[in-house]
């Protein structure tokens, strides 16, 4: 019999399912997909029923697939997408559409919050509309009735682990998620949640990542093909699991994700936070992460593909912005193509292309957008570095890490060197890493990654690269800053 690990990853668009083998090689993956919703403005929702059955379709996907069979999955790590608020009652019954991440229907509750400084003093992070808080809130202010019907709120991958193993939990690193929680203490802090009108009672019981939390019951057996009482982990947040799975693990360590949306996570030993960045606890027992999300990344490329470049793949692309030197010969872009998250947190910022004239070329464009990409994965490193937090690595994981070209960008505009790692499923690994820790598969987090993470491509910053992207970088910054007020005039 084989021993294989099992990650499921609960993400904004589709569920993600693979197996490993204990050298992290990919033995079986499978994807499901599920809908967002968008009922009226600002409000974006998912069903939770559905991410069960995106789950339970691709776990059978795999086993029909004949490579993996269920005696031999020896455990079962989830991740899943932040700042859920999965409403049930005593029953389980769900009593709310889950408003995900990207909902913002708490804004005005967050602006008219008069201890918003007390709260990043206690919890690293601000009081905005896209964490678990102040959803819950809103949920009291407009539901009163149907509010006192709750018995828990779960997050993404809880939800799924309370659906196979009947145990109601919440892992450590979701936990910032909830502004009473104190980051330095990891403990609620019941005067806070006082403050917030929120009864602690709400919270799961607290486990770490790598804790095993229940066994696969029957009825999930029946309904995934899961073999009955199979570990099941606390598992984690998606970005502190694909951080783990990219193998960082040490302070100053650094995932770049250039997925859809662009982001990067900073291992770092000790409690470091700033008011423009993102707090929680990583994975990794005794860790923190120090993030940063972006809203163009690799979307901003598909975008440019999709309306001016048709016919031409991002191989073929990636070809023609070779052809410009760093730089792009002064054309800058600002990638704010749905606004920005950290570190300006603007909704109302506009993506930009700057320095235009009859020389350019469409090439110039297609490095312009990795460049400006790049930029804006420099100036979250920069507001880290305010901090005290040293960057010592960066492993670039995601679709832009196929592209030699985008990731040597971003190693000389960050001015750090670079490493990709071989697997394309660093989250779904890092969820199995957990797995594989919690039943001794692994004898620590260290031995983990060593035996799973392997280097594909190795990236040096060239400095004379960096002092060109360090010009464009200031200007990239400028014309944010001279442009803001215009845009902030014109709705």
């Amino acid at each position: 019999m084989a021993e294989y690990l099992l990650g499921i990853d609960i993400g904004t668009s589709a569920c993600k399912t693979a197996v490993f083998d204990k050298a992290g090689t990919v033995i079986a993956s499978a994807v499901s997909s599920y809908n967002i919703y968008y009922p009226q403005n600002g409000h974006v929702e998912q069903k939770p029923e559905e991410w069960l059955e995106a789950v339970y379709s691709s776990v059978k996907t795999i086993f029909a697939s004949g490579k993996a069979e269920p005696r031999d999955i020896i455990s079962v790590g989830i991740d899943g997408q932040s700042w859920s608020a999965v409403c049930i009652d005593k029953s389980g019954r769900i009593l709310f559409d889950n408003p995900i991440w990207m909902d913002v229907r708490s804004a005005e509750i967050c602006k008219n919050t008069p201890f918003a400084k007390d709260i990043f003093e206690l919890c690293g992070n601000p009081f905005t509309a896209n964490y678990t808080t102040p959803k819950i809130i809103w949920f009291k202010q407009n539901y009163p009735d149907v509010f006192k019907q709750i018995y828990k709120v779960l997050q993404s991958n809880s939800y799924i682990i309370y659906k196979l193993t009947g145990t109601l939990s919440q892992d450590l690193s979701q936990c910032y998620g909830w502004h009473f929680w104190d980051m330095r203490s990891s403990a609620p802090n019941q005067a806070m949640a006082q403050s917030l009108g929120i009864d602690l009672s709400l919270l799961p019981d607290v486990y770490k990542s790598h804790e095993i939390v229940g066994g696969i019951s029957r009825e999930a057996s029946v309904l995934s093909g899961l073999t009955e009482g199979t570990p099941v982990v606390a598992g984690g947040v998606d970005s502190a699991c694909g951080t783990l799975g990219a193998g960082v693990i040490d302070d100053g360590e650094t995932q770049e994700a250039g997925g859809q949306s662009g982001g990067m996570s900073i291992c770092c030993d000790c409690y470091k936070t700033h008011e423009k960045l993102i707090l929680c606890n990583h994975a990794v027992p005794g860790k923190y992460l120090l993030q940063g999300g972006t809203v163009g990344g690799g979307a901003s490329l598909k975008w440019l593909r999709e309306n001016f470049f048709a016919g031409l793949s991002f191989s073929e692309m990636d070809k023609l912005a070779q052809k410009i030197g760093p730089g792009s010969d002064g054309v800058i872009f600002l990638p704010y193509m749905s606004g920005e998250r950290s570190p300006i947190w603007d909704p109302g910022a506009k993506g930009v292309f700057y320095g235009l004239d009859f020389s350019k070329n469409r090439a110039h464009f297609i490095r312009a957008v990795m460049e400006g990409v790049a930029y804006s994965l420099v100036h979250n490193l920069k507001t880290a570095e305010e901090s005290g937090v040293y960057i010592r690595k960066l492993y670039a994981t995601g679709g832009s890490a196929n592209s030699s070209l985008w990731t040597q960008i971003k190693s000389d505009a960050a001015n750090t060197p670079a490493a990709v790692p071989l697997s394309d499923n660093s989250t779904n690994l890092g969820a199995a890493i957990l797995g594989g820790v919690a039943v001794g598969l692994y004898k620590d987090f260290k031995e983990a990654v060593t035996s799973t993470v392997k280097i594909k491509n190795t990236y040096e910053p060239s400095a004379q690269n960096h002092k060109i992207y360090a010009e464009n970088y200031n200007v990239y910054r400028e014309l944010y800053e001279r442009l803001k007020p215009i845009t902030d005039s014109i709705k």
